[in-house]
């Protein structure tokens, strides 16, 4: 493995071509010449257009849905820039698929995300480059590099923007217990109150409120979670704020907009007046409803990208 590669080259596969599309731009770069297609037995083949030997390569691909066919390309993709003598291989990973498989939550389970980051190492990355982990410590899965931003940075000047001529009436509201380190960091931020949702789950995307520590009476409230995948969560909360808690308004961001299942019905049908995303998922037409603003995660990750090839800190994109 080289240190340092020659020049920066940018591709992609099928699950975020506008994200890099955005970064190259960014860059002030073409964006690579590569094709991945699907024979019509499945098989995923990859063809990589342009010399990248000695080049710093960055594969933008979220394991998004679906999440199977996204991760072979990128796997398939690496392997096929480690044989081209590329001189340093990053994948860009927007958003990491089976992150939430992170241990093993009862006898004989897998630990699904060890053995993702086991294959992306082995493919080929020397370098991963991601965003909002569902926890944090899948870093220490990697035997490699891992440069993990935050989507939080993103979403909170957003909000400043939108409520500054309200900003004492604004609180600040972690929508389960798990993310409460996340909401903390948008309230200091914010410099807003942090308020908790607790909540007893019952079974797998069914949830039951029980009590909200704060008080949220009267307060425009901000959910802030790292992911919305069937969005049972965010709406549940939302509902008790608004029914138990007497708060007046309700908006909610998330860096990954899963939105799986009944997701868009239910956020629908929510008293949530505004949600707020991150476009590491792209988000397909049926499900770009009114209550959905997306923001875009391209020129952070450029600038990422740019730090990572000049062998600067990326960690003040998001410390300041």
């Amino acid at each position: 493995m080289n240190l340092h590669g020659k020049d920066i080259k940018i591709f992609t596969a099928n699950a975020n071509p506008s994200v890099a599309a955005d970064i190259a731009r960014a860059l002030g770069l073409p964006l690579g010449m590569s094709e991945v297609v699907t024979f019509s037995d499945g098989e995923i083949s990859v063809s990589i257009k342009e010399s990248v030997r000695g080049s710093d390569v960055f594969v933008v691909q979220s394991t998004s849905t679906p999440v199977n066919d996204h991760m072979m390309e990128l796997l398939i993709m690496l392997d096929a820039f480690k044989r081209a003598s590329a001189g340093r291989i990053t994948a860009v990973i927007p958003y990491m698929g089976y992150a939430r498989q992170d241990r093993k939550a009862k006898a004989r389970d897998p630990i699904s995300a060890k053995l993702v980051a086991d294959l992306l190492t082995t493919a080929g990355a020397d370098r991963i480059l991601t965003m909002d982990l569902h926890a944090a410590q899948i870093q220490g899965f990697f035997n490699i590099p891992v440069d993990h931003l935050l989507g939080v940075p993103i979403l909170v000047p957003y909000f400043v923007e939108k409520f500054k001529d309200v900003h004492d009436d604004i609180m600040v509201v972690s929508p389960d217990l798990g993310s409460v380190t996340r909401a903390r960091n948008f309230a200091q931020r914010f410099d807003a109150p942090l308020a908790i949702v607790d909540k007893r789950r019952q079974k797998a995307n069914v949830c039951e409120v029980m009590n909200i520590i704060g008080d949220v009476k009267g307060k425009k409230v901000i959910l802030v979670d790292d992911m919305i995948d069937t969005a049972g969560t965010l709406c549940n909360a939302a509902k008790a704020i608004i029914e138990i808690g007497g708060a007046e308004e309700v908006y909610a961001c998330a860096t990954h907009g899963v939105l799986s299942g009944p997701a868009i019905e239910r956020i629908q049908a929510s008293p949530i007046k505004e949600l707020v995303l991150l476009d590491t998922i792209v988000l397909p037409k049926e499900k770009q409803i009114d209550k959905i603003v997306t923001l875009p995660v391209a020129p952070v990750f450029a600038q990422a990208i740019q730090r990572i090839y000049a062998d600067k800190p990326v960690s003040t994109l998001f410390n300041n």
